[in-house]
């Protein structure tokens, strides 16, 4: 087992491209500009803009559905099904309030702890077996805010929390080639020591 497919949730529209919510959409932004010959093709079959790149020497799909966060099961259902993905060969990015910026956690399957979007993803897919790369954009409590969450995500965030949420992304980047060689606990043991 390997990841096959990697999803980077967010919102479409230049309205929300610098929110909280669209950390998913950095996060693949960020491995295609570290892969050769990454070209996005809207597909509407799949309701995203869909990539085919290689890691590892392994073909590998990105994906950034390009339905509103609440409906991403629909592209994700759509592609899995397509393609003959896996479950556990999903690994579905995305911005995690429980965990403050300049953090990132992987997990696989496991509670959607309230994020729209994963609830849609495990509704398509029929379970909960899947990836997660949960890239920490903190809390509005625990940012001394008292805007309510849905504001908070929709929000850009501040200048400091953006470099800690980008250092956060470029650590997680690194282990992206164990996950697409299915080392998982390498990878997990490394993204989650303090440096």
């Amino acid at each position: 087992m390997s990841i096959r497919l990697i999803v980077g949730l967010g919102n479409p529209g230049a309205e929300y491209e610098q929110t909280r919510h669209n950390a998913g959409f950095w996060f693949v932004d960020n491995l295609e500009n570290g892969s050769s010959g990454v070209r996005w093709q809207k597909e509407s079959k799949f309701s995203a803009l869909v990539a085919k790149t290689k890691i590892n020497g392994a073909d590998v799909w990105l994906m950034k559905p390009q339905t509103f966060m609440n409906r991403s099961g629909l592209a994700v259902g759509a592609i899995a099904r397509f393609f003959k993905i896996a479950s556990d060969e999903i690994l579905v990015v995305h911005d995690e309030l429980d965990i403050l910026p300049g953090n990132a956690k992987l997990k696989r399957s496991g509670s959607t702890g309230g994020h729209n979007g994963l609830k849609d993803i495990a509704a398509a897919l029929g379970t909960q077996d899947f990836w997660r790369l949960r890239i920490g954009i903190g809390h509005p409590r625990s940012q001394n805010t008292k805007a309510p969450v849905i504001d908070y995500v929709l929000q850009r965030p501040r200048r400091e929390d953006q470099d800690s949420i980008d250092d956060a992304i470029g650590r997680a980047l690194q282990v992206v080639p164990m996950l697409c060689r299915g080392e998982f606990d390498k990878a997990m043991k490394e993204l989650h020591t303090v440096r």
